[in-house]
């Protein structure tokens, strides 16, 4: 999350940072339980991601999966029993999806037990194992939900051998987000320990549940509340760039397919110390400086001085949200100028401010901004912002543990892209990692490789040197930069030192008569023709007088007959004075004067 406001370190600093530009945190009215209805409505965000369903049934985008590896003697049924008791503990795992006259509502099914689908590998030869666990799992990966069924949650358990297990975890992102993930990993680790120990559940029961906050979103976001926030984000917003021209490897595709690709970066140490320093000194968050250094790199990209980027957040700025499963994520929209080539410092100043401001804005739902600003929607990219920015601060171990077990990340690759590209920073104690995801129809990986490369080299010129003016700080690494200035531009080739130009151009006519020797839009010469043209143009000249220590001035306009009377003045002997039609007349006038061209 890019403002990971259910840490309280960080909640606080942000607060801090909101007081003192005079802007206080969001504050609203205390939330409680109410009665269930036969159905719900649904939040803003799920309202949203709903109707991409309705477009796009199936849409891989909106799917979220995780696999795990187990090692050690598992409880089957006591991992069964931790499930269900999940299942039964938060509401929005046992959601359903439909439409009422046309409305979107969310119905919570009764509790249910689901029994835990078992898939034996065992009896497969171990060289065969692996590539057919691949299979299964890239298979469930792409397997996609009925959102007007449940359970949008599965688990999956894959038995390799006796003591080893592959846990597999896919949910549609309408009821959970990213931290709803660790409120899961965290009671299926609690529970399992106890129900493998025979004992009852340790958890205590909710005092809350996700309809509990839909209902609070809708009454709290109305009237004066939600006029307040939206005139903020109408004038933040007016007249924003539609596209941000990144340079593609291959045009835009009419409807997005969103497939993708993920490369990782790792930081240096010395480098995200130093990058720390400068966030303190200049009183902002690291993530403040990578979106700042972020936009930057995208400013000398495409030549945009106006870049708005996507970030999300968590969404849980109240205690009584963080132990529930549910989808609270919100997407801020950060735009900042860049414009008059500030130094870095001041740049970091601009984004402070954006930051600040958003956060301070915050309860809007980014669906309901879309709604609200009116723009033009097209399904062949992201609307108001094509690019994301992801941050988030790790202060722990967030994975799932479960007692007497081995548990170690299976990684999952879904092939999946939401925006053309995406950056997702992960800080933890001791590293800070990044991960560029980007549309693999816009982009080949050496692109996404190579801009990995300059973001690491604009970090790096920004701690040398943060008040540098953004146009001179450093963007290519030393390699690529001799190359493209020294290598590619080493075009030097040896000529004969006793011929012409319009000489080497005859030798080419006898080498090569029928090929292209010059183009003008539609228009096309061959060696020959132009060879032919020229030598009839040098004869008129020839007949008029012109030749040796003989000047020719040449009026004329870009074109293939600008050509043919360059080298027919050479072949006639002469030598050319070029006269720019767009000149003034004063400087033409100059140049016959200075020149003392002959008049025919």
């Amino acid at each position: 999350m890019s403002i990971f406001v259910s840490d309280p370190k960080r909640r606080a600093l942000l607060d801090l940072l909101l007081r003192e530009e005079g802007l206080e945190p969001a504050c609203a009215p205390k939330i409680g339980h109410r009665p269930r209805a036969d159905f719900v409505p649904l939040s803003f965000t799920q309202q949203q991601m709903w109707f991409l369903d309705q477009l796009a049934p199936g849409n891989p985008s909106y799917k979220m999966v995780t696999a795990v590896r187990l090692k050690g003697s598992l409880d089957v049924l006591a991992l069964e029993k931790s499930f269900n008791e999940i299942l039964r503990r938060h509401d929005a795992l046992r959601a359903t999806f439909a439409a009422v006259e046309g409305i979107p509502i969310q119905r919570i099914a009764s509790v249910s037990t689901v029994t835990l689908p078992v898939i034996e590998l065992m009896g497969i030869p171990e060289t065969e194992r692996a590539s057919q666990l691949m299979q299964l799992v890239t298979e469930a990966a792409r397997r996609s939900f009925d959102l007007s069924k449940g359970p949008l949650l599965r688990l999956t358990l894959l038995k390799l051998k006796s003591e080893e297990h592959v846990l597999f975890f896919e949910s549609h992102h309408i009821i959970m987000d990213g931290l709803s993930w660790e409120v899961l990993f965290r009671e299926l680790a609690a529970l399992y320990e106890a129900f493998s120990a025979g004992k009852p559940s340790p958890l205590s029961e909710l005092p809350l549940q996700y309809p509990d906050f839909v209902h609070w979103q809708h009454e709290r976001l109305q009237g004066d509340v939600l006029e307040h926030h939206l005139s903020y984000w109408k004038k933040q917003l007016d007249r924003a760039p539609a596209l941000l021209e990144l340079p593609t490897d291959r045009p835009r595709l009419p409807v997005q397919p969103f497939r993708g690709a993920s490369l990782m970066m790792v930081f240096p140490e010395v480098l995200i110390k130093e990058l720390r320093a400068l966030s303190r000194h200049e009183s902002v968050t690291l993530f403040m400086t990578f979106l700042a250094a972020f936009q930057l790199l995208l400013c000398r990209i495409t030549g945009q001085e106006d870049i708005v980027v996507g970030s999300p957040i968590a969404g849980r700025n109240r205690p009584e949200f963080e132990g529930l499963i549910g989808l609270f994520i919100n997407t801020l929209v950060l735009r900042t100028d860049l414009s008059n080539n500030p130094s870095f410092r001041e740049l970091l100043r601009r984004v402070r401010n954006v930051v600040l401001g958003a956060f301070a804005h915050q309860e809007v739902p980014f669906e309901k901004l879309m709604g609200e600003i009116h723009l033009t929607r097209s399904l062949s990219r992201n609307s108001l912002f094509q690019v994301m920015l992801a941050f988030r601060q790790l202060t722990g171990a967030k994975a799932l543990t479960l007692p007497g077990l081995t548990v170690d990340r299976f990684p999952v690759q879904m092939g999946v892209a939401k925006f053309d590209l995406s950056l997702a920073i992960r800080e933890r104690p001791d590293s800070v990692r990044g991960a560029f995801t980007y549309n693999s129809d816009l982009f080949d990986a050496t692109s996404v490789q190579r801009m990995m490369r300059h973001f690491q080299t604009l970090l790096e010129g920004i701690v040398a040197n943060p008040d540098c003016c953004l146009t001179t700080l450093p963007l290519l690494p030393e390699a690529e930069r001799h190359q493209l200035l020294v290598e590619w531009n080493n075009t030097k080739r040896c000529y004969p030192q006793d011929a012409c130009i319009h000489q080497l151009v005859e030798k080419q006519v006898a080498r090569t008569p029928t090929a292209t020797a010059v183009a003008f839009g539609e228009q096309h010469l061959s060696y020959k023709e132009l060879d032919k043209r020229a030598s009839q143009l040098a004869c008129y000249l020839q007949a008029l007088g012109v030749g040796r220590e003989v000047l020719v001035g040449i009026y004329m306009e870009p074109s293939l007959d600008l050509v043919v009377g360059l080298l027919g003045v050479l072949k006639a002997g002469a030598a050319y004075i070029p006269l720019e039609p767009n000149y003034p007349m004063e400087r033409l006038k100059m140049v016959l004067e200075d020149s003392q061209l002959p008049s025919c």
